[in-house]
C-alpha cells in the first residue's frame, strides 16, 4: 500500500488516473518517476510513524512520580501568602495616606497664599502711590514755567495782569 492509497479515497485515485490519461507523454513520464519514488517515501513515513508510536509507548510505560504535598509545606505556603498579602495591603494603605497628606499640604499652602495676596496687593498699591507722589514732587521742583533769564520779565507781567 502506497502513500496515495492510504490518504486518497477511491474517487481521488480514479480522478488521478483519468487525469493521467488526459495528459501528454511528458507528464506521464513524470507520473512514472513519482511512482518509483513513492515506495521510498512510504517507507520513510512508515518508519517515522513507528518511531513516534514506540516513543509514546516508552514514555507512557515509565513509572511516574507522584508528588504529595506535605501539610507543613502547605501551611508554610499559606503563611507566606498571607504575609505577602498583608505587605501588599499595608503598602497600598500607606501610599494612600501619603498622597492624602501631600494633597492636604498643597491645599494649606494655597489657602495661605490666598490670605497673603490681598496684603501684598495693598503693599504694592501703596508703594505705587508713594512713587507717583515722589515723581509729582520731583516734576514740580524741576519744572519751570519760564527760563531763569526771563523770570524778572515774567514777574512784571504777572503783577500787571493786562500787559
Amino acid at each position: 500500500m502506497n502513500f496515495k492509497d492510504k490518504f486518497a479515497g477511491e474517487s481521488g485515485e480514479k480522478a488521478e488516473r483519468d487525469e493521467l490519461q488526459a495528459l501528454g507523454a511528458d507528464e506521464v513520464l513524470n507520473a512514472e518517476l513519482n511512482a518509483e519514488l513513492e515506495p521510498a517515501l512510504d517507507e520513510a513515513l512508515r518508519n517515522f510513524r513507528l518511531s513516534v508510536h514506540a516513543w509514546s509507548e516508552a514514555v507512557l510505560s515509565r513509572p511516574q512520580k507522584v508528588l504529595v504535598a506535605s501539610p507543613h509545606k502547605r501551611l508554610a505556603r499559606l503563611a507566606v501568602g498571607w504575609a505577602l498579602g498583608g505587605v501588599l495591603v499595608a503598602s497600598g494603605v500607606s501610599a494612600g495616606v501619603w498622597q492624602h497628606h501631600r494633597q492636604e499640604m498643597k491645599i494649606a499652602a494655597m489657602r495661605a497664599a490666598e490670605r497673603e495676596r490681598p496684603v501684598a496687593q495693598q503693599q504694592k498699591q501703596q508703594a505705587r502711590v508713594e512713587d507717583e507722589d515722589l515723581l509729582a514732587n520731583v516734576d514740580s521742583d524741576v519744572s519751570r514755567e519760564v527760563p531763569a533769564a526771563m523770570e524778572p520779565l515774567a514777574q512784571l507781567t504777572a503783577e500787571d495782569g493786562t500787559k
